[in-house]
């Protein structure tokens, strides 16, 4: 079968009712997280996990994904009515987003922006449904200590794009390390860290730490900075763009089609990377420079396009290594592995079903997230006016009972409210917890594919330098730092990052 014939049997899973039904509350769980500013969609996703324990993992990982790409798109409503990102991908977006609805363009900003993410999310989808079958196979060779050199070379780009100095990067990366070796050893079968308890024995939930670090935490510090908001209301005629807007858009959505696409492979802040990399370009490219942050409409649409642009290339390192390259995706590699499916080159032969059913969903889920966005943007604004202490409880709640629904454990509320409160102290002290999560998600797979690629060769360390670890060392490093220069050629560094991500926080 080839992959126009597995794309149309994706499109049959995808359009499923009980799918399409995951992926419309996926889209509108997500654009309700990416328009509260302060939870975005790792909070989003971490909140729905338990609730896909009884779903098949197609299901599972349609409704997930539908809620990374809808709070991708519902940042960028903050954003542009209240100056105030939903996540910190759209912070680039503030700049003339908000401006133009200061100026009473609030109707066409939006409708542009849900434009622009329609295609560079389209365009995304698409290289990542032609790349993934070929490099699948090529992987198919690779043995454990090529693996190994992936994934430490996935976890050393964090530390160089982390918005945290390098020192905070590396203590979160040892940290997440450090809680993954918590449980039985799975080569030896002995006990390590349990301190006798049976609860441990296992290892520290996933789920508990996940949603403690990021959805406790963020509740936490959204509670600090509570505010009332008043965002500027556009009328549904004031929706729709003339002619001239679009024209003056439609390059800077190309544009930011292409370097979405490029940078999202690049594990840590690859949303961030990216728009701030569009809206430089954009800028440089521009006749009238003096135009941005006055309300340029490519500001908004080339950030916007890049930023939903990374979707879709974040996926192939995740279904085609079984590497998570951001934050987001490793909620994804969890949620599978919960379900049995091990993500990874074999994933494409094994579970065909899986990743089309998976790569069609995205297309239904960005043409529902078009329709949903445009026409609805009033109802969405409104949440912006719930008080934020009468949402917090019910959030609370939902995590206690998400937590506790997993294997009835009280342990392991306990473990998320600890990781809630030690995520919001470490967070009030600048360190990221993204480097923590993927490290907790990758660490028993470093430690394994390690292990096994010593005892194969003997004890020879030189098998992590030689045959297919050093090919793909050179190429995916490759790729990587020719990315990464681009990034820092337009300016983009940890100082950027940082302040984006303060602007989010």
């Amino acid at each position: 079968m080839d992959a126009y014939q597995q794309l149309l049997a994706g499109f049959g899973t995808a359009l499923t009712p009980a799918n399409l039904g995951y992926c419309l509350l996926g889209c509108l769980w997500g654009t309700v997280v990416g328009i509260l500013p302060g939870l975005g969609p790792l909070a989003g996703m971490t909140l729905l996990l338990p609730l896909t324990f009884g779903m098949d993992a197609t299901s599972a990982i349609i409704m997930l994904a539908g809620i990374f790409y809808g709070a991708m798109y519902g940042g960028s409503t903050t954003s542009i009515l209240v100056r105030i990102p939903g996540e910190a991908a759209s912070v680039m977006t503030c700049l003339d987003g908000h401006e133009m609805a200061r100026q009473g363009r609030a109707g066409h900003a939006l409708t542009v922006a849900a434009l622009g993410s329609f295609v560079g999310g389209t365009v995304s989808i698409l290289i990542l449904m032609l790349l993934a079958p070929p490099l699948a196979e090529a992987m198919l060779a690779i043995d454990p200590a090529a693996e190994a050199v992936v994934i430490l070379l996935g976890l050393g780009v964090v530390t160089l794009v982390s918005p945290t100095s390098f020192a905070k990067t590396l203590t979160m990366l040892s940290a997440g390390l450090f809680l993954s070796t918590v449980g039985f050893d799975k080569l030896t079968g002995v006990p390590r860290f349990t301190f006798g308890s049976l609860e441990l024995s296992d290892g520290l939930d996933f789920v508990a730490l996940a949603i403690g670090l990021f959805g406790v935490s963020e509740i936490l510090l959204s509670l600090e900075r509570m505010t009332t908001l008043k965002p500027i209301h556009p009328r549904l005629r004031e929706m729709f763009p003339n002619g001239a807007t679009l024209r003056q858009a439609a390059p800077a959505i190309a544009r930011g089609s292409i370097i979405g696409s490029a940078f999202g492979i690049i594990p840590g802040v690859s949303h961030v990377v990216s728009t701030f990399v569009a809206y430089a370009v954009e800028k440089r490219l521009a006749r009238d420079p003096s135009r941005f942050g006055q309300g340029a409409i490519e500001g908004v649409a080339g950030p916007e396009t890049a930023n939903n642009a990374t979707t879709g290339t974040a996926m192939i390192p995740l279904l085609v290594l079984g590497v998570p390259s951001i934050p987001a995706t490793a909620i994804l590699l969890s949620a599978l592995m919960i379900h049995g499916i091990q993500p990874g080159p074999m994933l494409l032969v094994e579970r065909a079903d899986v990743f089309w059913g998976f790569v069609a969903s995205m297309y239904v889920g960005n043409a529902i997230l078009l329709l949903l966005n445009v026409p609805l943007v009033g109802l969405f604004v409104s949440l912006l006016r719930i008080p934020y202490f009468a949402l917090a409880p019910v959030i609370i709640s939902i995590c206690v009972i998400g937590v506790y629904s997993v294997s009835a454990s009280g342990f392991d509320v306990w473990v998320m409210m600890a990781a809630g409160l030690v995520g919001y102290l470490l967070r009030k002290f600048d360190y990221d917890m993204a480097p923590l999560l993927l490290a907790l998600v990758l660490g028993d797979r470093l430690e394994e594919s390690f292990r096994r690629a010593l005892m194969m060769s003997a004890g020879d360390w030189g098998a992590f330098i030689s045959g297919p670890a050093l090919w793909i060392l050179l190429a995916i490093g490759g790729v990587l730092l020719l990315l990464q220069v681009a990034a820092w050629s337009v300016g983009y560094n940890r100082r950027v990052a940082r302040a984006a991500m303060e602007e989010d926080g």
